[in-house]
């Protein structure tokens, strides 16, 4: 039986120094869950000495990222001086609003080992009332997260309500991300908690079990799309299925952004000449600095054209 369910996959994307992402979000098919219009996998991957993987310092405008370690560290650094090592299992969001610079860089004590790294990182646009909030950065750390566990599956409510549980990260709209743990063979009923929700394999394969009566198999780091239902609608639950292995995955969603964003590098507006203004402000270093660096990535070759 066919679905209305879209499977993405995503499309690997060179942060440079070789250290690649798999890009799911955006994709031709679809811009954006929820308030997420960008969503990266990282690794996993093994940091050795000398091995250079720094994120050197990049502007942002009209969004928020939130980074979500399964393994590793790296130290986040940005212009509104907030200086904080990021590690499994912590949610850090960072409002870029106006405008920030952050740089992302390996750990002091961890230049001469020998780690994994392991994680996602999404952006999540704010919504058209909030694009020009002030800069900030919050840390929400891992003993905070609020986890429901029973019969070997897990459920960590990284933002959001769910399952009577409530996140303590604080957000611009309703926003959905979930950090689920399946055993051998379990399953997890995922019901329309929010009106847009999107499952996204991070380990191993899944089965959906649709309310339409459909099944579709999710390949390992490819994202199920759900149909759009209201919160809280009768018989609209989704059965999730491990296979022969246990499974983890995300789920992320929320309420349908307010209207469409343009997005070039960087930068997310609901204005296009919002984004004319903050290619020249950074041509032009006057989005600020992070404190201790003399570094920064330059604009891409390729400008942005408002036409």
């Amino acid at each position: 039986m066919n679905s209305s369910v879209l499977v993405l996959s995503g499309h690997e994307k060179d942060l440079g120094g070789g250290f690649t992402v798999s890009r799911v979000l955006p994709s031709a098919q679809r811009q954006s869950v929820g308030p997420f219009l960008f969503f990266d996998h990282m690794g996993p991957v093994t940091e050795t000495p000398g091995r250079e993987h720094d994120v050197r310092p990049h502007p942002h405008i009209g969004l928020a990222t939130v980074t979500y370690l399964f393994e590793g560290a790296q130290m986040h650094r940005d212009s509104v001086g907030s200086l904080q090592r990021i590690e499994p299992g912590a949610i850090n969001w960072m409002t870029a609003g106006r405008g920030i610079v952050h740089s992302e860089r390996k750990p002091d004590d961890l230049v001469d080992a020998t780690y994994g790294v392991h994680g996602l990182q999404l952006w999540a646009a704010l919504p058209r009332d909030h694009e020009e909030v002030a800069p900030s950065f919050a840390h929400t750390p891992a003993s905070a997260i609020p986890e429901l566990k029973a019969d070997g599956h897990s459920v960590r409510v990284l933002i959001g309500e769910a399952f009577g549980l409530k996140s303590p990260v604080q957000v611009y709209m309703p926003t959905l991300y979930l950090d689920v743990k399946l055993p051998e063979g379990g399953i997890f009923e995922l019901p329309p908690l929010y009106e847009e929700r999107a499952i996204y394999a991070v380990d191993q394969p899944l089965l959906l079990d649709c309310p339409d009566g459909a099944q579709v198999e999710v390949g390992h780091r490819q994202m199920a799309v759900l149909p759009n239902q209201e919160p809280g609608a009768a018989g609209g639950a989704v059965r999730v299925k491990a296979g022969e292995r246990p499974s983890r995955f995300v789920v992320i969603g929320g309420a349908p952004l307010d209207g469409r964003r343009f997005m070039y590098w960087n930068f997310v507006s609901t204005r296009k000449e919002r984004i004319v203004q903050a290619c020249e402000d950074w041509e032009a270093q006057r989005m600020g600095q992070v404190p201790g660096e003399t570094e920064h990535i330059p604009l891409p070759l390729r400008k942005f054209t408002p036409a």
